[in-house]
């Protein structure tokens, strides 16, 4: 059985002997990069089921390697900031990052997170060819359209986007959601779902006055309603 491949894109070398550890002792082979030009070509070379991404690097920082690697690759991305900061985790989250740790972190939280990534599946086995007015939604190929044109949409995004568009009318906690999208126990806040739901509307052409297929229920959470 082939060993699942992680890359680490850190500078600092007590992360890196902390985190690589860690990786090792989940199972993975562990890749290390130290700036976010190497981080882009081991990514495209070596394919990572897992990426743990410093955003502070020497050459182009964390936010914009995530992006890079999101042209072509949909592995796990957990992002690692040493800035307990609202903008650090919105921006992260909102260039395709599926988890965000704020250094410093304990062994026993990091572990949890790759854990979690770990138990979710990479791609559901959902066939069936969903149509809902101009939007066509194709969970076996992980595609979407809107009046006919391909939408791109995030892992995160997509994974919610299928959940609530495969139970319409299902009204969803954002406990529910996130559970249900992020697998296992989840160490993060609310405020996770609504930037990804965020980015997701976008996508959809809505608005925050014109909600065209997801609905929000106020002071409960959030519906696919077409």
């Amino acid at each position: 059985m082939t060993q699942a491949k992680a890359l680490l894109v850190e500078d600092g070398p007590e992360f890196i002997q902390l985190s690589s550890a860690l990786l090792r002792s989940a199972g993975f082979v562990v890749a290390v990069a130290t700036n976010g030009e190497r981080a882009v070509e081991l990514a495209r070379e070596h394919k990572p089921e897992l990426i743990l991404l410093d955003i502070t690097l020497p050459g182009i920082d964390g936010i914009e390697v995530c992006r890079r690697i999101r042209e072509f690759s949909d592995c796990y991305i957990v992002m690692l900031t040493a800035r307990d900061e609202e903008f650090d985790r919105v921006l992260g989250l909102s260039v395709g990052a599926d988890d965000y740790v704020t250094k410093p972190f304990s062994a026993r939280e990091l572990s949890a997170r790759i854990q979690a990534m770990q138990r979710r599946p990479r791609v559901p086995e959902r066939p069936g060819l969903r149509t809902f007015g101009p939007l066509s939604i194709d969970p076996s190929a992980r595609e979407i359209k809107l009046d006919d044109v391909p939408v791109e949409l995030t892992k995160i995004e997509f994974d919610i986007l299928d959940l609530l568009s495969g139970n319409p009318r299902r009204t969803y906690e954002r406990g529910q959601l996130m559970e249900a999208v992020w697998g296992g126990t989840w160490h993060g806040d609310d405020h996770v779902i609504d930037v990804h739901m965020g980015n997701l509307r976008k996508k959809l052409g809505e608005s925050a006055g014109e909600q065209r297929f997801i609905r929000t229920v106020r002071g409960v959470g959030y519906r696919f309603d077409p």
